[in-house]
């Protein structure tokens, strides 16, 4: 019996770069982030066009039990003392959780409760991080270089960015005065 063997996609750990599989591409730019950073008129100053973030994510099944699998490329900036981050968000399922895998520069992920408890977990090539159940999520770019993860949620999960319109209740700047180069303030 002959079988075909498919090549299925596949990802450089080193980069991120996805092969062998169709994707769907989503930019973030400065503009697309209204009320994220806590300073407005640094905001506002910014290139609106500057890219903040991209998403590469494997076109897959959204269907109940399919998963997706994307890699997010943080770059490297700041707006004000704020470090560039993604929006965050909850699933919109909240019951659903997911995983990131650091794949290149350092950084941190913020994870937040419905109640507002907050913690901070680094992000460095090789770090695995499961993102519970019920759980709001955001990445934070701390270093010099791109920050990218591999993240694999169920295709169900959805995203819920409203329920955090008033900002996380922590938040991270850049800080002379701190060996790791950041510290940590309230929301």
């Amino acid at each position: 019996m002959n079988s075909d063997v498919i090549l299925p996609p596949q990802v450089a750990w080193a980069s991120g770069v996805f092969a062998n599989g169709p994707l769907i591409r989503k930019t973030t730019h400065i503009a697309d982030l209204p009320g994220v950073f806590i300073d407005d008129d640094a905001w506002r100053g910014c290139e609106p066009q500057q890219r903040v973030y991209d998403v590469e994510m494997l076109d897959s099944p959204s269907d109940e039990g399919s998963l997706y699998v994307g890699v997010t490329h943080l770059y490297a900036g700041k707006i004000g003392d704020e470090f560039f981050m993604t929006r965050g968000h909850f699933h919109q399922r909240r019951e659903q959780g997911e995983v990131y895998f650091g794949l290149r520069g350092c950084g941190l992920l913020l994870l937040q409760t419905p109640s507002g408890e907050a913690r901070l977990e680094r992000v460095k090539a090789g770090s695995v991080h499961i993102i519970p159940s019920f759980s709001a999520h955001r990445l934070i770019n701390t270093g010099e270089d791109t920050l990218s993860a591999l993240a694999v949620w169920p295709s169900v999960a959805g995203h819920d960015y409203a329920a955090l319109a008033g900002g996380f209740s922590l938040r991270v700047f850049a800080s002379e005065h701190h060996p790791q180069g950041w510290e940590v303030g309230n929301g």
